[in-house]
């Protein structure tokens, strides 16, 4: 289920570290090319919304594999792109391929289904480890496909293991039905019901949105600045770069353990405190690359800390209903990072690095902000 997650992620970043590649064989202006981490992150939330909670209604094995080969079409279509030098049908495969890669997140609930009582927040934290690791693994691979065969066959590849992966799965997966099944209009209903029932659901949402969004203006731009004037890097050098990364994405792993021994609330808080701290390092990092790899490092381990304490907080507000409230949180989440991805587009085309790094300080202390906002509410309830 980690492998899955990981690859059905991770198929929304093949484009990161290939925006410059994309603007010289598509002719397109940088705009464009970040234009498409925005659509993936931006179809990716419509996904959440609008499929993951067929998960409390569907028996989510058959679910999960129609997702994945759906999402698989998705990147085959990105990579006729690359054949037929058309940036409208690579803007079609990324949107196909992210509305479908949501599949991984109705595995991730299943995983806290399955788990045996008191290690949810482990068994949740491990599959998002290899989520997170698919994620930033697949900046490095793309990288080092696209040096050997140019940026169109990273896709070619990726549908291939996309559709290779969901025929594992239809093997291993045990069914999994759903406890009362509903209709789609009453699930739908049932997310603002939840919004409305739950004010930590609100609040750890938000901190996930505003969490993501400033990891985001980080993710839409560190292509440009390490492949232009300053680094002048390649596609498989940007890629490798990514490979930093993965040492953060094992804080999930770390957080979900602190999650079942109830340092929710602490693991939080840090998190929110290192992205602050990270995105300084990134700062210094416009003009070395050490402060950059250091920065990139702390901020993708700040966000998987505070990702992983607001899943085992929310997925305990309402057991019966977790793939509604996974696609409340993640909805938010990913919109989040729409946002940021272009809020850090804007930054970088008007005031450069310095800029995109002013934005990202200025969303990591509005997750401050919510972090605060969410341990009053948790203080109120308790009084």
């Amino acid at each position: 289920m980690a492998t899955a997650c990981g690859l059905c992620a991770g198929a929304n970043y093949f484009n990161q570290p290939l925006l410059n590649s994309m603007v010289q064989h598509l002719h397109i202006s940088d705009a464009q090319a970040s234009s498409t981490v925005t659509m993936a992150q931006v179809s990716y939330g419509l996904g959440l919304l609008f499929l993951v909670p067929l998960g409390d209604m569907l028996e989510r094995r058959r679910l999960v594999l129609t997702l994945m080969l759906l999402a698989a079409c998705g990147m085959l279509l990105s990579g006729i792109s690359g054949l037929a030098g058309s940036f409208a049908l690579l803007a079609a495969g990324t949107l196909m391929a992210g509305v479908f890669s949501v599949a991984a997140q109705v595995l991730v609930p299943m995983a806290a289904t399955f788990a045996a009582p008191g290690t949810s927040g482990r068994a949740v934290g491990l599959v998002m480890s290899g989520l997170l690791i698919g994620i930033l693994a697949s900046r490095s691979v793309a990288g080092i496909l696209s040096d050997l065969g140019g940026w169109s066959t990273v896709y070619w590849a990726g549908a291939i293991a996309t559709a290779f992966m969901a025929l594992l799965l239809a093997r291993a997966l045990p069914k999994a039905a759903p406890a009362a099944p509903v209709s789609y209009g009453e699930v739908m209903k049932s997310l603002g019901d939840l919004l409305r029932r739950h004010p930590r659901l609100r609040s750890r949402a938000l901190i996930g949105g505003t969490g993501f969004a400033t990891v985001s203006v980080l993710f839409s731009t560190m292509a440009l600045l390490l492949a232009g004037p300053g680094f002048e890097l390649s596609d498989l050098m940007i890629g490798l770069i990514g490979i930093v990364g993965i040492a953060g994405a094992l804080m999930a792993n770390v957080a979900g353990r602190m999650a079942d021994k109830g340092l929710e609330q602490s693991t939080t808080l840090a998190g929110a405190i290192l992205m602050l701290l990270g995105w300084l390092c990134l700062w210094l990092g416009g003009s070395s690359l050490w402060w950059f790899m250091l920065g990139l490092l702390v901020v993708d381990g700040a966000l998987q800390a505070l990702h992983i304490s607001n899943q085992n907080v929310v997925y305990a507000l309402a057991p019966e209903a977790r793939s509604r409230i996974n696609a409340v949180y993640m909805t938010t989440y990913f919109l989040g990072a729409s946002l940021g991805s272009a809020l850090g587009s804007w930054a970088w085309l008007a005031h450069g690095w310095a800029g995109t790094s002013l934005m990202g300080g200025l969303l990591g202390l509005f997750t401050l902000a919510m972090v605060l906002w969410d341990r009053s509410l948790l203080a109120r309830s308790r009084s």
